[in-house]
């Protein structure tokens, strides 16, 4: 292909796109339709990054004034995060203040994608992203350098390589940190003066302007952390000041959950290509199942021994995207009779002995519930045998 060719191409596809592009006419809409005050640096107003989270209640709202060319003259904002509006409104009002805010939880309650939303609504982008691991070095949160450029002039401005935080500093706008205890304590440790000081000092570049950062207002940091991964690299006391802490729990409400996961599921379905063809029922069985699990009580107030592993709403998703696939690519047999193999490979992620916590499950609710007289749970009571 030729370079004109390429140039004349279309843009490659792509599996999951960020945020900003994904809501980008939600976003544009909002900017528009509340024009109240916005913190410096901001995109939206405090109360507009709360609708686009949670969304406008199915309200559609109005444009005020002139209808903008491009834009609809009403709107309802789709819920975005399954959540507390509270919990949203506190993040907006930490980020508002320009402080840190770090999102804790177990595993697969939604914190990257919440970071995600917020930094989209707040800066317009949420590519300023650190991923933090035990390899994660102290270059992540400072800055880099282009060794080529370097060895060739020596330390200057145009050798010297942004981090996403620098780079967030510079603009004003919003960085992220997934999973920043995975980091080691010394590496998280470079947030302390940056959080505290707003600046980034470059000793190589000390006989220039260039030599310190300032942060440009409107920046600040979203952090996420598991409950799961506390002890890893447990962050310091002085790094911990300097965040507002906000838990993101499961899902409450079952039938918000299950509306989240068959939405989440249809979209990976339709992104490999097919229709989604699961029945609500098994979703239903599903969601109760994870829900049993999670909480170790039944929806009937039976006694549940809960696994050592997470069962999240993450972990729902990709079983009934799973089932989506199969059902859509390997038809001629009952998708119900796949769900046991797919919760055994959940469960069995961590602890062995949670396949024995399965099966008690089995021979607990699943079997009273087959008593009972539901077709459903009879079906799977009698699939036991595939999870040995």
């Amino acid at each position: 292909m030729t370079v004109t060719e390429q140039a004349a191409a279309p843009a490659a596809a792509r599996q999951v796109l960020p945020a900003e592009e994904r809501y980008a006419a939600e976003l544009a809409f909002l900017a528009a339709q509340d024009p109240g005050p916005r913190p410096p640096g901001w995109a939206l107003t405090p109360r507009a990054v709360v609708t686009f989270v949670c969304g406008s209640d199915g309200t559609e709202l109005v444009l005020p004034g002139r209808r903008r060319a491009g834009l609809p003259a009403k709107l309802a904002i789709a819920p975005k995060f399954v959540g507390e509006r509270a919990l949203v409104e506190r993040c907006v009002v930490t980020l508002a203040g320009e402080r840190g805010l770090l999102l804790t939880g177990e595993p697969g309650t939604a914190k990257s994608m919440l970071s995600e939303l917020l930094a989209a609504a707040v800066c317009g982008t949420s590519a300023l992203t650190v991923q933090g691991t035990a390899g994660t070095t102290e270059d992540a949160f400072r800055y880099g350098w282009n060794y080529a450029l370097l060895l060739a002039q020596g330390p200057t401005s145009q050798a010297l390589v942004d981090s996403p935080v620098l780079s967030a500093m510079r603009t004003g706008r919003v960085a992220r940190v997934e999973e920043i205890t995975r980091c080691l304590p010394e590496v998280q440790d470079a947030l302390v003066s940056i959080l505290s000081d707003r600046r980034v000092s470059v000793p190589e570049l000390t006989a220039t302007e260039d030599a310190v950062v300032p942060a440009a207002p409107g920046f600040t940091v979203i952090a996420t952390a598991n409950l799961r991964d506390r002890g890893v690299s447990e962050m310091s006391a002085a790094l911990k000041r300097r965040f507002n802490f906000e838990t993101v729990a499961p899902i409450a409400d079952a039938d918000a959950e299950a509306t989240l996961i068959r939405r989440q599921a249809v979209a990976a379905v339709e992104r490999a290509g097919a229709a989604f063809g699961v029945d609500d029922a098994v979703l239903d069985a599903l969601v109760t199942v994870f829900r049993d699990l999670r909480s170790g009580r039944s929806a009937e107030g039976w006694d549940v021994e809960r696994p050592g592993t997470v069962m999240s709403t993450a972990e729902a998703v990709q079983v009934a995207a799973s089932l989506g696939v199969s059902a859509a690519y390997l038809p001629g047999g009952d998708v119900l009779d796949l769900l046991p193999g797919h919760l055994l490979g959940v469960v069995r992620k961590d602890d062995p002995a949670d396949h024995g916590r399965l099966l008690g499950y089995w021979d607990g609710p699943v079997r009273r519930r087959a008593e009972d007289g539901s077709a459903m749970w009879r079906r799977l009571w009698d699939l036991r045998g595939s999870l040995r």
